[in-house]
Parts: C-alpha cells; structure tokens; sequence
C-alpha cells in the first residue's frame, strides 16, 4: 500500500497498516429476492420513481458485499467472540435503533408497534445513506 501522507496532520504519527476481519451482508445472493421486491414495489407505487431507478442502477451495475462492522472502540457490539473487539456500523443498526428508541420512551411501546393494522413507518434520509439503509 502506498500512502500519499506518510505523516499524520493531528498527531503527527506514521499510519500503521493492519489487517483485520469483518462482516459482511452478502447482498449477489440477495439479487433475485431484491429484483423480484423492487418489482413489486415499483408495480403498486410504493416506492418514489427516484428510489426505483438509484435501486434498478445498482442491480445492472452489480450488487456488491457491504461491509457491516467497524474497528472502533463505541457502537453496537458484533455477539460472537471471534469479533469481540468490533461492532457493528453505525449505517446497519440504525433503522431498527430508530424503532427501538421508542421503547426508552413508554413501557408500552409494544402496544403501538405490535398493532399492525394502525401502523405506518416512514423514514426519511439523505440520499448519502440511500446505501446503507436501503
């Protein structure tokens, strides 16, 4: 690996290059069930015309494994013992922290999310974080 910046601005340290393990979401096997979804999606109009085509966009361009963990001393811990030191990013956890907030805010936050018939979710995002959270 070659470094352009051999000297740290901060610190004024030299960059250590360092293996590491990560996780990642396989998302090739996902491309028929995700083709087939979109499709779906598209036909009824649940998704904006926008959110169809940066989708179809990625599926001609090729799906790619996303990496879901990070070397970082805060976050969500990975449960396994082989990744004890990582955690997961912050990217992948956050829809469902954005649910689970709510349990934080009433002891009967399972009234309303475990009643389906009387439940709409929308969340909104940059399209910066389309990746991620899609």
């Amino acid at each position: 690996m070659c470094l352009t910046f051999t000297i740290l601005q901060v610190c004024e340290g030299i960059p250590i290059v360092r293996d590491t393990d990560h996780l990642f979401l396989e998302l090739p096997l996902l491309k028929e069930q995700l083709e087939k979804y979109i499709d779906e999606a598209s036909a009824t109009g649940s998704w904006s015309q926008n959110a169809v085509r940066i989708t179809d966009a990625w599926l001609k361009e090729g799906l790619r494994p996303r990496c879901i963990t990070r070397d970082l001393k805060w976050g969500v811990p990975v449960p396994h013992e082989k990744y004890k030191d990582k955690v997961f990013y912050v990217w992948f956890d956050a829809p469902i922290g954005y649910i689970s907030i709510t349990a934080c805010y009433t002891p009967e936050w399972e009234k309303w999310w475990k009643n389906p018939e009387n439940v709409e979710l929308y969340q909104f995002m940059g399209k910066d974080n389309v990746p991620f959270h899609t």
